[in-house]
């Protein structure tokens, strides 16, 4: 047997350039890492609290596929409160962290050969996922209007387009990368356009709760029948390796949707469920401490990288700043990151990995004291390796 006998969709995607250079640089003891979206906070007292209590009660048998109906009416509570999400409990699937959730999603919606939108700067997990599920994508750079899809761009995507059938679009709000967060009006302003063509909408809201001097909205409040909504707890309530999400869907679809996730993991694992329940019932606002940190990191970071040199995009959540390199620098966004972990054991990862390499991600979901160090390292490489021009 050859290697190229297996499923080609498979053999087009390569491995994640962002965990390998993290994976890499994690064998210098030196280093100081601003690279994987991990949250520096430990998961709340009760929340542990009561997954323990979950094992010692032997709550260790198979879960209903859906997830528990305590968890899930829960969730619809929750997020109602906090977003206006619309959806009961027969319309959410607990996951195994939102990742499954977009994978499940992009199966039950496409059919191998349709096209997905893609704003570009964009998470390599969409890409991939798309790839897999042999479907095509529409790059969208989005740099010229400050990050944000515009209905312009989504119609000259379609209409540059016409041997595609594009059907899908995967929103990120707020970005990852670039910790921009859309305003009600700017969500609106895309309603019409993805009405007319028909388009559903994989809208990622996992740093909802993460926003700074402005509401989260969610798309689905203006197009119900035409988004689905994939969200967790790994960002809100630092419980990245516990991975439980949420999908959110219309009646029907939801239906499909849970029987993609059901023959592909059965269920998320009952100790984690019984966490969630604790989550969603008392804690409302355990976010709230984090996102304050964060807010006061991200400030200090995007000045600090101001001050460097550095064009940054300002965030308006999330947990990540966005900058672009100084052209005295002359180099690439690789180039940067590899330099700056060899040499001065700063790490963080290269816009090329998200689609835009002339850029670079800073992870500020870790601590003052890491990202004090980060900022007088790279300080200090711009002042050793800019070029003067001759100009």
């Amino acid at each position: 047997m050859e290697l190229n006998d297996i499923n080609p969709n498979v053999l087009s995607v390569k491995p994640s350039s962002m965990r390998e250079f993290d994976h890499e640089i994690s064998d210098d003891p030196q280093i100081v890492k601003l690279t994987l979206g991990e949250p520096n906070f430990n998961v709340p007292e009760h929340i542990k609290q009561a997954a323990m209590d979950a094992i010692k009660d032997n709550h260790s048998h198979y879960p209903y596929f859906w997830g528990y109906p305590e968890l899930r009416e829960a969730a619809a509570k929750y997020y109602q409160d906090k977003f206006g999400y619309h959806y009961g409990a027969d319309q959410i699937v607990v996951t195994v962290g939102a990742t499954e959730g977009v994978a499940d999603v992009i199966e039950t919606l496409f059919k191998p050969g349709e096209a997905v939108i893609l704003p570009s700067p964009a998470y390599p997990l969409y890409d991939a996922s798309i790839s897999l599920h042999g479907l095509e994508q529409v790059r969208v750079d989005t740099s010229k209007t400050d990050y944000i899809l515009t209905p312009e761009a989504v119609q000259k995507a379609i209409d540059d387009n016409p041997g595609l059938k594009v059907r899908g679009l995967i929103l990120t709000d707020p970005n990852n990368p670039t910790g921009v967060a859309y305003t009600e009006d700017q969500l609106k302003a895309l309603v019409p356009v993805l009405k007319e063509n028909h388009i559903w909408v994989i809208s990622d809201e996992i740093y909802g709760e993460l926003t700074y001097g402005q509401k989260h909205y969610t798309l689905s409040k203006w197009l119900p029948d035409q988004t689905v909504i994939v969200n967790g707890l790994s960002k809100s309530h630092a419980m990245t390796g516990w991975r439980l999400g949420f999908v959110f869907g219309p009646s029907g679809f939801i239906d499909e949707i849970a029987k993609v996730h059901q023959f592909t993991v059965t269920t998320p694992t009952s100790i984690i469920q019984y966490a969630g329940i604790e989550a969603m019932k008392h804690g409302q606002n355990d976010a709230e401490p984090m996102r304050q940190a964060y807010e006061k990191r991200r400030d200090f970071v995007a000045k600090e990288m101001t001050e460097a040199g550095f064009d940054v995009v300002h965030p308006g959540g999330a947990f990540y700043v966005f900058a672009k390199i100084p052209a005295s620098l002359n180099m690439d966004s690789w180039t940067f990151a590899k330099t700056l972990a060899k040499e001065y054991h700063i790490g963080l990862f290269a816009g090329a990995a998200f689609g835009d390499d002339e850029c670079i991600r800073i992870s500020y979901a870790a601590s003052d004291e890491a990202l004090t160090a980060a900022m007088k390292a790279i300080k200090q490489m711009v002042a050793d390796k800019s070029v003067v021009s001759d100009k």
